[in-house]
């Protein structure tokens, strides 16, 4: 476990990547299987999905890409812009099952 300076709490490898790279993260930039079931449920209560049954495949996974490509527009540091590269850690069922539709 690692704390961010936003009182974020991460996998410990996303602490050494803010280490190694020498730059400051918040918790937008740490993407969890529970923050996306979680965007999923709360668009699915708004309506969003036009009660169709919600799908790992494709809900689930077109979030984790949404939530990455916002991820990427995060500008670092204090800077105007987003970074020019983006380190992109997957690990578990996303990493293991669906790594092919990423």
């Amino acid at each position: 476990m690692f704390a961010l300076d936003d009182g974020g709490e991460v996998d410990l490898d996303l602490g050494n990547y803010e280490r190694f790279l020498d730059i400051t993260l918040t918790c937008d930039e740490n993407i969890t299987t529970r923050k996306v079931c979680q965007s999923i449920i709360n668009k699915e209560r708004k309506g969003n999905y036009l009660e169709k049954t919600i799908q790992v495949v494709l809900h689930i996974i077109d979030a984790t890409q949404e939530w990455i490509q916002r991820a990427t527009m995060i500008p670092m540091d204090g800077k105007e812009r987003p970074a020019d590269i983006c380190v992109i850690g997957l690990g578990g069922t996303i990493g293991t099952s669906n790594l092919c539709r990423l």
